[in-house]
């Protein structure tokens, strides 16, 4: 009475063996999470900091080709008014020019290289809808750093550095990684800080 099993156990195998082995994801340098160290804009003449002394910014790219990037000045003072439409125009006009935010999605070479992104939704309404290739923004990998380069069109160069963000594993639900250290509660990880890259 027992071969019936066996017979059946061997069938199982031999088809999971059968089965063509899952293709190797293709390759993609910048997927992952990226902290932005620094930042400066080449324009008229002159080196500004349109993130100030202190900027603060990720920038995050997924496997299935979206990304968010989110810019800004760590040293922006709050505003008086805890209302988000309470600001006043000074206020207003600083954290406009200071900071930026826009998703959209991206490609990649058959190298992995990035090779260009369209905008779906930013900040800056003007921006949505645009479409950027190599040639007004390039992404160069260095292991764990990324440089990225910018040309506005207004001809403004922006440069800026990321560190590859690096966290903590975390067991499902349980909000702490493997070394009792946060995560994001949801089996991922949660960004710990980076320092600046050497000068």
């Amino acid at each position: 009475m027992k071969w019936p099993w066996a017979l059946l156990l061997g069938s199982a195998v031999g088809a999971a063996a059968g089965e063509p082995a899952p293709s190797p994801a293709p390759p993609n340098e910048v997927a992952g999470t990226w902290r932005m160290v620094a930042a400066t804009l080449e324009a008229e003449g002159r080196t500004l900091k349109p993130y100030g002394d202190n900027p603060q910014g990720m920038l995050v790219f997924t496997t299935d080709l979206h990304f968010v990037e989110v810019l800004t000045d760590g040293d922006t003072p709050p505003f008086a008014s805890n209302a988000r439409g309470g600001g006043t125009d000074e206020e207003n006009r600083r954290a406009m020019a200071s900071s930026i935010a826009f998703f959209g999605t991206y490609t990649v070479d058959a190298q992995g290289r990035f090779a260009g992104n369209r905008v779906e939704g930013a900040t800056f309404p003007n921006w949505v809808g645009a479409v950027r290739t190599a040639r007004e923004l390039t992404l160069r990998v260095e292991g764990d750093r990324m440089y990225e380069t910018f040309v506005r069109p207004d001809g403004g160069r922006v440069v800026a550095q990321f560190v590859r963000v690096r966290g903590r594993a975390c067991a499902p639900g349980t909000g702490q990684g493997s070394g009792a250290g946060p995560c994001d509660g949801d089996g991922g990880v949660k960004a710990t800080g980076l320092p600046a890259p050497s000068r």
